[in-house]
Order: C-alpha cells, then structure tokens, then sequence
C-alpha cells in the first residue's frame, strides 16, 4: 500500500502504520461514531441480522442521527462495539461508515494536526 495525501491536508496517511497502531483511532474518548440510515442497511446485511437486532446491539440515537456504540474500557477510556480487542482491528471493516473510511482525513484535523499526529502513528508530516 503506498501513502495516501488528501488536497487541503498537509500531512499524509501511510496504512501500514496501522500494523502498529492498535487502534487508536477506535479507542479513547467516548465520541460519536456517525452512521447513516444506508451504512445501517448495509452493516445489516453484512452481520446478517435483522434492523431491529443491529439497533438493539448496536446502534443509538443521538439527536436526529445515529451512532454506533461503545464499551467502556475503563473511566475514560472507551472503543467501538466492533473494535476487536483480542485482534486489535476493527471486526467490520468492510462495512465501517464512511466515518471511519475517511480517517484522518476530517475537517477537524485540519486545524488540529498535532492532535491527529499524536493519536495515529501512520500520520506523515509533509
């Protein structure tokens, strides 16, 4: 895998880094993990469960949208429902949302490059 760049972000984004990680970007702070009425759709068929189990394990509602959930780990300290510990990876990662797919890359980390830079040791500095 070769180091992903984005226009308008000046660091880069090397996967491999990932290796080394142990998720990180799955694990901390409780936050919301944003999930759309089509991402749910497709995590349902991906689990093979129906919507009203995928929303009783899985998801919350928070306002008007949803989230998926978290366990908390420790006072402070929580990860994702599919983050799996014993593996350290994520255990659907072929249907994470879009939020997740475009890690680091958010707005957010625009102007807080040195928070990014300190959670994810795949983050490249150009």
């Amino acid at each position: 895998m070769s180091i992903i760049k984005k226009e308008g972000f000046d660091f880069a984004f090397d996967p491999m880094g990932c290796n080394d990680c142990g998720g990180n970007c799955c694990i901390g702070e409780s936050g919301n993990i944003w999930i759309s009425n089509s991402e749910i759709e497709k995590l349902c068929k991906y689990l093979n469960i129906d919507i009203v189990e995928t929303f009783d394990k899985y998801i919350e509602r928070r306002g008007f949208k949803y989230s998926i959930k978290e366990v908390q780990l420790s006072k402070e300290n929580y990860a994702c429902v599919f983050f799996d510990m014993q593996k350290r990876q994520c255990s659907i990662y072929e249907a994470r949302p879009v939020q997740c797919r475009t890690f680091p890359f958010w707005d957010y980390f625009k102007e807080n490059k040195e928070e990014v830079i300190k959670e994810c040791p795949a983050i490249k500095e150009l």
